[in-house]
């Protein structure tokens, strides 16, 4: 169903945020940058690089405030990678968790992870991290309702853990709670549509399902297909700086795949981007209706259900948007 869909996506956030905000805190939050926790497995592909470097960006031109920046990979060089990110462009003190036992656990064979480390922050390698849904947690609860819009780029772990997550110190709330009181939205790049198996989804289906089924905000998705064929790098592995971007798309172009790569495409970054921005600005946006996984992690797309459920399409050709993300992508840090 596609009928003025993003009208139906900014009623529903808003109605969400009516129902329990005054009407002065519902127009603070209409007008203020989207508060953002950033989820991604930060290593079996390099986009995420892409991804993180887009969301300094923004925040860097006031677009977003970052909250919090967690690793839904359980490769213990997932957590240190994203701080190398968040010291680069400033953010040295923002929170950065590990994910929960069980989660998805391994990282590229080319060890971009470990290089990146060991070149910009070897003192990291041994440093201990909270775990995620503490992180998320203590972040939620100290934020206004209906404030914050959490970006999946990664496995569903953390997330499904935080919906089953109990009361504890920073809230009296259980995780469903939590979340349907401080979550505007949540972004996620996951699935194929209208149906199919992808990356972000099978590789724990049991907490994509969970989250899916139960998440009680609205989620709005970047599927497979619109990343697939946007493709950016280049430009950034091209500069002659020494930072850990350039050095990631550098190192990756050149050994993630067999005879090297000119271009990498952009799944995670579209996800950051319409996120921070309006959607449709960049895209059609196709809903209401329900995203539905099976037991191995196959989606499909259920257009006679409204579970507040949407999904982008492509709408410009795929260079307009490339250039859009690459130009965020060779963000230097602000001084």
């Amino acid at each position: 169903m596609k009928t003025n869909a993003i009208f139906l996506l900014s009623t529903v956030l808003w109605c969400t945020a009516c129902s329990t905000q005054s009407d002065d805190q519902v127009k603070r939050s209409v007008t203020q940058p989207p508060k953002i926790i950033f989820d991604t497995d930060m290593g079996p592909d390099y986009d995420d690089v892409g991804a993180i470097a887009v969301l300094h960006a923004l925040a860097d031109s006031g677009e977003c405030e970052i909250l919090a920046t967690v690793a839904s990979d359980a490769h213990p060089s997932i957590a240190p990678t994203i701080e190398v990110f968040n010291r680069y462009f400033g953010r040295d003190g923002l929170p950065v968790g590990i994910a929960p036992h069980g989660a998805p656990d391994f990282t590229a064979e080319n060890g971009w992870n470990d290089t990146l480390i060991h070149t910009y922050a070897p003192d990291l390698r041994n440093k201990s991290y909270p775990d995620a849904v503490s992180v998320y947690r203590q972040a939620l609860a100290g934020q206004p309702d209906q404030s914050v819009t959490v970006v999946t780029v990664g496995f569903l772990s953390n997330l499904s853990a935080l919906l089953d997550s109990q009361p504890d110190a920073y809230s009296a709330l259980n995780g469903v709670e939590l979340v349907k009181a401080k979550v505007k939205q949540l972004v996620s790049m996951a699935g194929l549509f209208p149906e199919g198996i992808e990356f972000n989804v099978y590789k724990d289906p049991s907490a994509s399902a969970n989250v899916f089924d139960n998440w009680p905000t609205p989620i709005l998705f970047s599927g497979f297909e619109i990343g697939a064929n946007i493709f950016t790098g280049c430009r950034v592995g091209a500069r002659t700086d020494s930072g850990p971007v350039t050095k990631a798309y550098d190192y990756n172009l050149k050994t993630y795949a067999e005879g090297g790569e000119t271009n990498r495409q952009s799944w995670d970054q579209t996800a950051v981007l319409i996120a921070v921005r309006n959607p449709s600005d960049y895209f059609y946006v196709n809903g209401p209706g329900k995203f539905t996984v099976d037991e191995k992690g196959f989606n499909k797309w259920d257009p006679t259900t409204d579970a507040g459920h949407y999904f982008v399409v492509h709408k410009y050709p795929y260079q307009h948007i490339s250039d859009v993300v690459e130009r965020l992508m060779l963000h230097n840090p602000a001084k």
